[in-house]
């Protein structure tokens, strides 16, 4: 009998911890079930389509676009402008995949979208004006859901210049996604703010509020880019639009505030470069620092790695060191997620694209 009760209990107990571990995974709260990540997945965008575009790899040094160079979602069936610029890519602790865009085309009168240079008048709102960001989510990087989020009309007494650049992390503390991203008032000058996004992921659930102050307020900065150090901290790669505009790095003990000015620059540039996105390799103890090098022309990405967010080594650009490019070229504004074999197989197969692990 005993021993019967001691059977049962242990049935009861795998039950138990069975629907806590499903429970805990559903909710988002911790990754109870992982599962092992073995590829890389990287979104761009171009100029000449302003279209979202995917590129996999399963060694983080040569990429391969999954539609031959064209785009995976064209930008006018998406954004308000009928352009995206700046996607940025998440995978989410509930199984989802998160991507925010800047909803821009800056080519829209070329391509006949509007009759102006820009969405509004540029001596009121400058250059590149907009008002909106796009959001999408995923459970499987082919079918995506999409909503707009029109900061503009969120916050009309801001005098909304510009959105730019969208984000995304998780804060653990807040269990919420944070958005974080470039916004101008008016024409004045870019700068760094934060929000926490609803659990639908459609709208804002906080006003946003400023991330960093640059020291200098004459410049602008944009462009950020936050990474959660192995010791807790965070890294904020952003650009300074100095002379000439690069990457530099802040570091916070809190996600949302207090980071710490640092003064060098930490690309390897001789001109000015934007975008910046950090990822780590998965095969070793090394994060990859990828930016773009809009200032040359065809446009390009350069790398540089890091073991400890102090030193940085240069890789160079795209096909002119060890980082490559199999089927693509000028592409913009990228980021990059870890993908485990089944994904990446998956979305190579809808694709069609010849995408293998075998060596």
């Amino acid at each position: 009998m005993r021993n019967k009760r001691i059977k049962n209990l242990s049935l009861i107990i795998l039950a138990i911890t069975v629907f806590q571990s499903c429970t805990t995974l559903k909710n988002g709260n911790k990754h109870s079930l992982k599962e092992k990540m073995e590829a890389y997945l990287m979104v761009y965008f171009k100029d000449d389509t302003h279209g979202l575009y995917f590129a996999l790899s399963k060694d983080s040094y040569t990429f391969t676009d999954v539609n031959n160079g064209n785009p995976v979602i064209a930008g006018d069936t998406i954004a308000e402008q009928k352009g995206i610029r700046d996607p940025y890519i998440m995978r989410g602790n509930d199984g989802y995949f998160y991507m925010a865009m800047t909803d821009l085309h800056i080519y829209g009168k070329q391509k006949g979208y509007r009759d102006t240079d820009w969405e509004r008048p540029g001596d009121k709102y400058d250059w590149g004006n907009n008002r909106d960001l796009v959001l999408m989510k995923s459970k499987d990087l082919i079918h995506w859901s999409h909503s707009i989020l029109d900061i503009d009309k969120a916050y009309p007494e801001w005098n909304v210049g510009c959105v730019w650049a969208p984000e995304l992390i998780y804060d653990e503390v807040k269990d919420r996604i944070m958005i974080y991203f470039t916004m101008r008032k008016g024409k004045g000058k870019t700068q760094l703010y934060y929000a926490y996004m609803n659990k639908d992921f459609t709208a804002l659930e906080t006003t946003p509020e400023i991330l960093f102050e640059y020291p200098d307020s004459t410049k602008q900065v944009l462009d950020a880019d936050i990474t959660k150090l192995p010791d807790g901290r965070f890294c904020m790669m952003y650009v300074a639009q100095e002379n000439p505009g690069g990457i530099k790095m802040a570091f916070s003990n809190k996600i949302n505030s207090g980071y710490v000015y640092q003064p060098e620059q930490v690309d390897f540039e001789k001109k000015s470069c934007e975008a910046p996105n950090v990822f780590k390799r998965l095969s070793d103890n090394k994060w990859v620092l990828m930016y773009d090098i809009f200032s040359v022309n065809p446009h390009n990405f350069g790398f540089a790695e890091t073991t400890d967010f102090k030193t940085f080594t240069n890789l160079g650009h795209f096909d002119e060191g060890v980082m490559k490019r199999t089927n693509f070229t000028v592409q913009k504004h990228g980021s990059v997620i870890h993908l485990t074999k089944k994904e990446a197989l998956q979305l190579a197969k809808h694709w069609g694209t010849n995408f293998s692990f075998e060596k």
